[in-house]
Formats: C-alpha cells, structure tokens, sequence
C-alpha cells in the first residue's frame, strides 16, 4: 500500500470539511444533512474529506437493511450515508480504500450503534463506484439518473421535492446512479439483490473521472501502466491497486 498506510485519519469539524468539499468536490457542493466528517491528513496537511449524515433519501433508505434485533423496529441512529467524498490528488494510489477502511473502524469503535452504511456513486457526471468495491461495499442497484439535471445556467443539481429552482427548462442528464451498502455489523442482511460487478458494464452504466469507460477498459489501462513502472515498485498479490476516483 506504500503512503497510503501513513496517512493519518481524524474526525474534524464541519466548517473545515465543507470548505475542502466544496474546492474538491466534482460538484462544488456540500450535503446539509452530513455531520460526521474525517479528514485525511499526510505530511502535516489534509488531502481528502469524508463527510456521514442521515440518508439523502430517507423513505427508501430504511427498509435496504434488516438488522440482528429481531421484531425491533429499525432506526434511523443504525446507518449512515456517505454522502461526500473528496480527494485531491496530492495522496497517493490507493488513499481512497485505506481511509474508508479506517473511518470505518472509527465508526465502529467509537459509534457501535452504528450498524450499516449506504453510499451512491455518480456514474452520470463522476464514476461508477470503484473506491467503494475496493473497500468491500456491496453493489445493490443500478439506476437509470432521474434527478440530475442542467439548468440553462450550466449548473447541475439534483432534482427534489423541495428543490426551489425554475426547472422548466432545465435537461436531465443520461446515465446512472449505483448504491452501494456496507454491513459493519456482519449479523445484519441486505434486504436487496446484490449485484455483480460485471453487470455495470452489461448496462453501459461504467465511468471513470466523468468519462464513460468498462471495467474492461480500466483494467487493461492499468495493467499497461502497471508494465511501464520498475519492476521493484510493483504491486505483488492481492488485488490490483485503485483508481482515484471522487465519487
């Protein structure tokens, strides 16, 4: 994992964390609902932003999860949504996978009701989920993009209920929104199909850096840059290393 494993990760207030998300984030926008935030720090500076909060999309959010208490009502202080990821590209291969997985175990030890997480890759503008399969998300839908649209303006935004905007002519955009679910607590089930990998490129729905690319595609790219470095700085077992990518 090289660097990766000296990157440090902290809890870290909002002010700071939606300031950093809203220079690095693809969008340039915060989630409201997020308050959680982690900071990645390497070499005395933060490089990446993870913000949690409530789900976005709280109707459908619930039910995606069936939890180890039995005949217990779920509740909302069980799960968190990803809502925010944002990295900029001083950290090194692999930054991505190594903080989720250290967030997680943060959430884990210091918020044990704590029992899931949900996150959503952007395969309309951004890219279609590879930090979260690096880091052990399931893949559980693969959707159609219904709620992202371009206003006349150029701005993009997702389209709600409560959205105060002139949609009138405003264009939705083609592509697709993956959701991805992780169980911290290995006793809970999906309540969903999970869904292989490969699916992603039977439906055209692959990204990468706001490009439509396949699986395919990237692995052969990597493997040619993989051929290109020395060989004494190739990665030796394991799975191949991740793409950077800002979902």
């Amino acid at each position: 994992m090289g660097r990766a494993k000296e990157i440090k990760v902290k809890v870290i207030p909002s002010k700071i964390a939606n300031e950093f998300v809203k220079k690095h984030h693809y969008s340039g926008k915060v989630v409201n609902l997020s308050n959680l935030h982690f900071g990645a720090f390497l070499d005395g500076k933060m490089h990446g932003v993870m913000s949690f909060g409530p789900p976005m999309d709280k109707r459908n959010a619930l039910p995606l999860v069936e939890t180890s208490n039995k005949g217990i009502k779920q509740k909302w202080n069980e799960m968190l949504e990803l809502n925010r990821m944002a990295f900029n590209d001083y950290l090194p291969k692999n930054s991505e996978s190594r903080c989720i997985s250290v967030a997680i175990r943060m959430i884990k030890k210091k918020a044990p009701q704590i029992k899931w997480l949900l996150s959503y890759s952007d395969a309309t503008q951004c890219g279609d989920g590879t930090i979260y399969r690096a880091s052990g998300f399931k893949l559980t839908n693969i959707g159609k993009n219904s709620t992202i649209y371009r206003l006349p303006s150029g701005e993009t935004i997702a389209k709600r209920g409560d959205t105060k905007k002139d949609m009138s002519k405003a264009e939705r955009l083609t592509g697709f929104q993956n959701r991805y679910i992780y169980l911290i607590d290995k006793s809970c089930k999906i309540n969903a199909p999970i869904i292989p990998f490969s699916k992603i490129d039977e439906l055209g729905a692959g990204m990468y850096k706001g490009e439509k690319i396949t699986l395919a595609e990237r692995k052969q790219a990597q493997e040619v840059n993989e051929d290109k470095r020395p060989a004494s700085s190739r990665e030796t077992g394991g799975s191949s290393p991740t793409l950077a990518l800002n979902d």
